[in-house]
């Protein structure tokens, strides 16, 4: 999948921490995910619009917390 140039923003809850991402709008309502350590180097996971609202969705609920 070819991506355009995208404008990406870092989760306004890494702060400093090491586990980072950042997140870039898809123009058809979908998400584009990196590591932000990496940057431009990082593989970039893209999900159209419903997988990006299941992602939201499972992060909201803790889903993805430490046990």
């Amino acid at each position: 999948m070819r991506l355009p140039a995208l404008v990406w923003r870092k989760s306004a809850r890494s702060e400093s921490q090491s586990n980072c991402v950042e997140l870039a709008s898809l123009r058809d309502g979908g998400v584009a995910v990196r590591d932000s350590k990496l940057g431009g180097l990082s593989p970039v996971l893209a999900l159209g619009r419903a997988g990006a609202v299941a992602l939201r969705d499972a992060v909201k609920r803790g889903a993805f917390e430490p046990a």
